[in-house]
């Protein structure tokens, strides 16, 4: 059989999706496949190869010798015929396909989650996975098309974009100070009378230090805490809670604040601000798909009146 025949092309794409999710089953779910649909079709794939390309279990899925040699002079052709397809819908202008989003959860739940509805009313051929994860990873290993996170950006060839900075907010609940007294000075949450909400940074598997900013004046206090979390969320809630003292973005807790069901504790030690940064891959060619995601994120960020937000030109 010809490797022009649509018959084995059709098996490239079924491929390269048991590759990426490491599973039948999920390939299928990918695909809108049935797991016997992706185990025909890799086995029509085996037939016509005449080799075997997959080690299966009922644990693993794992690539053979004869596999990946296949899969390291296939796939890269495949990458180069869904970015001439993608030149090719470009042209039409209209967003279409899959479209993988790798976000932080906070950002999801509390930005993202209340738009996308609006977004996918205006992009019916678009489907969108939306994946929260701590981490951003290994986009290009990982089938992620953009990512949302905050923090600084590590050293990489991908193309980022800075989406906004948002202050850092030491912040705690009316039941909380009621019980142990409002600090006056950032210092004061050093003593054994405060109780402190302390978040693992990903990166390090270490709690973030604490740092204070006023203008050009820096400190780091050396809080402590029983609780250590790795959600920004569950933070939140233990905060509002009364459990302790916790730092927070601005972004998403202006009515919290407005309503006095949080205090910030340290107006005038509030100018730490932290960065949201967009990261794709670098390609010749930007899909329809991912620029307009891009542009309704960016887009959705004009006009907020969350004082905490500030905006930056890319």
């Amino acid at each position: 059989m010809k490797a022009s025949d649509p018959r084995f092309l059709s098996g490239l794409p079924v491929l390269a999706a048991v590759i990426e999710c490491k599973s039948f089953v999920r390939a299928g779910e990918a695909l809108g496949l049935t797991q016997s649909g992706v185990s025909r079709a890799i086995q029509r794939l085996e037939e016509r190869l005449n080799i075997r390309i997959f080690e299966r279990t009922s644990k693993i899925v794992r690539l053979t010798d004869d596999g990946k040699a296949f899969c390291d002079e296939a796939l890269p052709l495949l990458a180069q015929l869904e970015v001439v397809a993608e030149g090719a819908q470009n042209i039409s202008g209209v967003a279409r396909g899959r479209l993988r989003v790798n976000v932080d959860p906070t950002f999801a739940r509390l930005f993202l989650a209340p738009r996308l509805g609006t977004f996918l009313q205006a992009h019916p051929g678009l489907r969108l996975e939306l994946m929260a994860s701590d981490r951003l990873g290994d986009m290009v290993a990982d089938g992620f098309d953009v990512a949302i996170r905050f923090g600084e950006p590590e050293p990489s060839a991908l193309i980022v974009r800075r989406l906004l900075r948002t202050r850092v907010l030491t912040c705690a609940s009316p039941a909380y100070l009621k019980r142990h007294g409002r600090p006056r000075l950032p210092q004061e949450l050093e003593t054994k009378n405060h109780e402190c909400l302390l978040f693992r940074d990903s990166a390090t598997g270490r709690p973030f230090p604490w740092e204070f900013h006023q203008g050009k004046n820096h400190i780091t206090v050396a809080v402590k805490g029983q609780l250590i979390l790795n959600d920004a969320l569950t933070q939140l809630d233990a905060c509002l809670a009364g459990h302790g003292v916790a730092q927070l973005f601005d972004l998403g807790i202006s009515q919290l604040l407005g309503s006095g069901k949080l205090i910030n504790l340290f107006p005038d030690w509030s100018d730490e601000l932290f960065p949201l940064h967009l990261y794709h891959t670098s390609r010749r060619i930007v899909p329809v798909k991912l620029r307009t995601f891009i542009d309704f994120v960016v887009a959705s960020f004009k006009g907020q009146e969350d004082p905490g937000i500030r905006h930056l030109r890319s």
